[in-house]
């Protein structure tokens, strides 16, 4: 999230990007209560002060019934103290909510508005076929590469079998993609396909409610991950990082489990958008200096990738109004499709800067500085196997 007094300071650009990115967020709501919440802050140190100079004058009043009435006028103190603190901490909370409710900033070259902006196209051009080719599904069905009626009635529509050949190029697919992330300085990770509800909302994911895209596990404080963007985002929570080891770079393999709420019409149909699927995932920490250059050095692997699988595809810069609210700049990998007859999102990086680093309490000290910064943490796609 961004930093509260940013957003005092600078509520009219708040506002402003808000609107470009077609986000209600209540920021006059921010400033207001903030001013409130200063105004109680200064209530309980004036009450705090009071009682403990009381607490200093009990042992030099000689007189036992003054002592006695001093010792009242203590507890009359604590206890508006405390009436004072509990408010002010139900002032903090909702702030809070506010504040995690508003997106990050964006980055001033991104497209405004709705449209993207194309930027280049892959190695690979568009191959032109004398007949209508087949879609996905249809190729599967062919060749007997995913049972999709199976899966139905094991786990309900979205979710599929992958068989004989198509087992084989998910697990080679997964493996060329770590190896061009271990070539590129990654460290490789297999992470866990579950995570805290409170690692989910630092990294920006909404564990609950009616517009989730996640599976709570009932009755715990655990949910299946969208992405191992969670869960190697999560692995310096609340953790202080020595600037000399920035930036650091992780790739992660995890299953992703996704309800998919409010999808429909040809993406729905096959493998494009599904309940579970396997993806690896990079993720960066870096020095705020550092997330511009990570930013296009992620995008840079993708393209490595998929011009390697011979991919047509092109690359996109996400407008403003299509930004998730973490992400101050995103780049998506659209494929040519040729039985849709058009691109389809196959990959996505995105510079969160400190919005996520905030939200987690991930920090770095630099060497003989005093204090502790915000670092900016980073994400991409290598592959998301299904697509």
């Amino acid at each position: 999230m961004l930093d509260r007094r940013f957003v005092i300071e600078n509520a009219a650009l708040v506002k402003e990007n808000c609107a470009r990115r077609g986000v209600s967020a209540d920021v006059d709501g921010v400033v207001a209560l903030d001013a409130h919440r200063k105004a109680r802050q200064a209530e309980l140190d004036e009450l705090n002060r009071r009682a403990n100079e009381v607490a200093r004058s009990i042992g030099k009043t000689p007189d036992p019934a003054q002592r006695e009435a001093r010792k009242e006028e203590g507890r009359r103190l604590r206890q508006q103290a405390a009436v004072v603190e509990a408010a002010l901490q139900r002032i903090e909370a909702e702030l809070d909510r506010l504040l995690r409710a508003i997106p990050n900033l964006t980055h001033p070259a991104a497209p405004v508005g709705m449209e993207p902006v194309e930027i280049r196209r892959g190695a690979t051009p568009i191959r032109q076929f004398d007949f209508a080719p087949r879609d996905h599904v249809q190729l599967a069905e062919k060749l007997d590469l995913v049972d999709f009626e199976s899966a139905a009635r094991v786990a309900g529509h979205g979710f599929y079998f992958l068989k004989n050949e198509a087992v084989l190029l998910e697990l080679a697919l997964v493996r060329y993609a770590m190896e061009i992330l271990a070539e590129e300085g990654f460290t490789l990770t297999s992470t866990p396909d579950l995570a805290r509800n409170e690692i989910l909302e630092g990294i920006g994911f909404l564990p609950r409610g009616p517009e989730t895209q996640i599976y709570s596990i009932e009755g715990t404080d655990l949910s299946l991950v969208a992405t191992a963007e969670i869960t190697l985002g999560g692995m310096l929570a609340g953790q202080i990082v020595d600037a000399r080891f920035l930036p650091l770079k992780l790739g992660g393999i995890s299953h992703c489990f996704r309800t998919e709420a409010g999808a429909h019409g040809r993406a729905t149909r096959g493998l494009f958008r599904v309940h579970q699927f396997t993806k690896v995932e990079m993720f960066a920490f870096t020095l705020p200096e550092q997330s511009d250059a990570m930013l296009d050095e992620l995008c840079r692997i993708e393209c490595r990738i998929f011009d390697g699988l011979g991919i047509p595809y092109r690359v996109i810069d996400t407008p403003s109004a299509d930004l998730g609210g973490p992400a101050y700049r995103k780049f998506d990998l659209e494929a040519w499709m040729p039985g849709r007859g058009e691109f389809g999102e196959i990959t996505s990086t995105s510079n969160c800067t400190d919005y996520q680093a905030r939200r987690l309490g991930i920090r770095y000290r630099v060497e003989g500085e005093k204090g502790t910064r915000f670092l900016h943490t980073l994400n991409g796609t290598a592959v998301a196997v299904a697509r």
